[in-house]
């Protein structure tokens, strides 16, 4: 293609500035959803593990001799940490799919 094909004009060559504010509200909308969700899925996934982790080392022979406080720390952060990422990644890419069939469907009732 070249530079003075002026018939083909693409969104993604010249995008304007309110088309960019547009995007850009989109995205921080987007990352605020994911990191709200995000944090409540960790929020009950930190109870969910420290609970049965704590219960355990009181009550098991095994847990009690081979878990220290770094262990059980260790067990509750990662948990915590998976949780967040997967459910934040989760809604995002949720909100951004809701988005692109929004955008989709005004061109398909042209066609």
């Amino acid at each position: 293609m070249s530079k003075g094909n002026v018939g083909t004009s693409s969104p993604l060559e010249n995008p304007t500035f309110a088309s960019l504010d547009k995007k850009l509200a989109f995205a921080k909308r987007c990352s605020r959803e994911g990191v709200l969700a995000g944090a409540k899925a960790a929020a009950v996934a930190s109870i969910a593990t420290a609970i049965p982790t704590l219960a355990s080392v009181r009550m098991v022979p095994w847990a009690r001799a081979n878990l220290n406080h770094t262990a059980q720390a260790l067990i509750i952060s990662t948990v915590t940490v998976a949780a967040y990422f997967i459910v934040a990644d989760k809604t995002v890419l949720a909100s951004a799919r809701k988005n692109s069939f929004k955008q989709k469907q005004p061109s398909n009732s042209e066609a």
